[in-house]
Parts: C-alpha cells; structure tokens; sequence
C-alpha cells in the first residue's frame, strides 16, 4: 500500500527558507516520478515542482523557478522542496503527489508572513 507523509512546514518570515520534506513507500521509490503541489485558500491546486525517478530530472512552475528545488534521496525513500526567498504568496498548504499510484499526502501548511 503506498503511503505518503510531508513534514517541514511552518511559519516563516519574507525572504526566508523552509526544507519540505516527503517520506513515500509502499512502492519501488526510485523508479518513479514525484511531484509537489499546493494549494491556497480559495485557489486550486496547483503543480509546482516534479522530478523523474530515473536520471532525476526536474521541472518547475513559473513562478517558483530559480527559488524552490526539488531534490530526492532514493535510499531514504524521500522527496523535498527547497523554498529560498518566500514570499507571502507562497503561503499555502504543500503536498505531496505520486502520479503513478495518484496518491496524497495529508499536506503540510506553510505560512509567509512578517
């Protein structure tokens, strides 16, 4: 059964860094793509970041690109979203995808603010 758990959210000020992180079994890790997404409050979700298994090859929104990266460790089964420079638009809830299985996590709530 594949289960996905985010952890690192927080409150942080404009211009900080927060490390998202995302713990994803059930399945063989590394051979699969792995997204992050969020969502805010009365918004859609949206993708912002995804990495393929093999090569790990990374893509990102427009809006996040050149702050956020997304990186995997495949010996620790696990995903993470380096965000630099916050913004307040930033704040959402983040979570974590698994396209092949179509699998969430339970979101971790990340909060821009002074």
């Amino acid at each position: 059964q594949v289960h996905v758990v985010e952890s690192g959210g927080g409150l942080v000020q404009p211009g900080g860094s927060l490390r998202l992180s995302c713990a994803a079994t059930g399945f063989t890790f590394s051979r699969y793509a792995m997204s992050w997404y969020r969502q805010a409050p009365g918004k859609e979700r949206e993708l912002i970041a995804g990495i393929e298994g093999i090569g790990s090859s990374s893509s990102y929104v427009d809006s996040v690109k050149g702050r956020f990266t997304i990186s995997r460790d495949n010996a620790k089964n696990s995903v993470y979203l380096q965000m630099n420079s916050l913004k307040p638009e930033d704040t959402a809830v983040y979570y974590c995808y698994v396209p092949r299985w179509a699998r969430w996590g339970q979101g971790t709530q990340v909060t821009v603010s002074s």
